[in-house]
């Protein structure tokens, strides 16, 4: 038997959290985004955690080219990695949240956010200028430090 779109299988463990985070969303709406928040951005604390051990400094510039190491470079247009800022753009969305919405995007984005946070410094900001889920044509992600 032939599957449709909507029943094709993830090709990867984060089309699968997307799945399960857009099931959420669809099921609870707006209430669902506090939790969906919380729980990504302690999977990003862990994550930037680990990261941190292995790299040889906390430099925003070392973690970001790190953490660009486990993209397809095909998919992302890195802008900016320095020591005071990232800036980086991709094409699709790695969870599948393409026109959802603005909020969920956000919601999902705290694993990154948390991550450097974590991973660098309590200083990192992070701003989500573009974003496919609210239909914009790219996603656009630029980490920087409180000013």
């Amino acid at each position: 038997m032939e599957q449709t779109n909507e029943e094709q299988l993830p090709r990867n463990p984060t089309e699968a959290q997307g799945l399960l985070i857009k099931a959420v969303y669809k099921q609870f709406g707006a209430e669902s985004l506090p939790l969906i928040r919380d729980v990504l951005g302690k999977q990003g604390q862990a994550l930037g955690g680990k990261i941190k051990k292995k790299l040889p400094d906390n430099s925003l510039s070392t973690v970001a080219t790190a953490f660009c190491k486990s993209f397809d470079p095909s998919k992302i247009n890195i802008i900016t990695i320095s020591d005071e800022k990232f800036q980086i753009q991709g094409g699709s969305c790695p969870f599948g949240l393409e026109n959802t919405s603005r909020e969920l995007c956000e919601a999902v984005m705290n694993i990154d956010f948390e991550y450097f946070k974590t991973a660098v410094s309590d200083r990192i900001k992070m701003k989500i200028p573009q974003t496919i889920a609210a239909g914009d044509s790219i996603c656009e992600t630029v980490y920087e430090f409180k000013k």
